[in-house]
């Protein structure tokens, strides 16, 4: 991401933000970004398709493999709104069963960008109205 681009402030705005890369660069079922170790590819990771998880991550921090406190509350709560093998959220709470829910989510074959961008697009409706 630019750098001269601000960062989202909140859960609502990081969701919609999030919407907005997967929406540019395309979604991807996989780990994070295609090619991640950089054999076949030499496009930054942060203009790839990427998968929620990494679009969270790439709107808070411009980097989709970086975390930060905003971008681990809002991957916690977009987990709890989403239903995966029927389960609302996941069966634990630590950090990497909340991101492997959403990456559950977003794996479902035929999963589209268009049915992501909705849910994040919802998603930050839904916070920025508990906030």
């Amino acid at each position: 991401m630019d750098v001269d681009v601000p960062r989202p402030a909140n859960v609502s705005a990081v969701f919609r933000a999030a919407a907005r890369v997967i929406a540019a660069n395309g979604h991807w079922q996989g780990d994070f970004v295609p090619d991640v170790f950089d054999r076949e590819m030499c496009v930054p990771h942060f203009l790839r398709p990427m998968s929620i998880v990494a679009a969270l991550k790439c709107a808070t921090t411009g980097d989709p493999h970086a975390t930060s406190l905003l971008a681990d509350e809002s991957i916690a709560v977009l987990a709890l709104r989403l239903e995966v093998g029927g389960e609302m959220g996941p069966y634990w709470g630590d950090i990497f069963s909340l991101e492997e829910h959403i990456a559950a989510w977003g794996d479902v074959p035929g999963r589209t960008v268009e049915s992501v961008v909705a849910v994040l697009y919802a998603a930050g409706d839904a916070a920025e109205v508990s906030a």
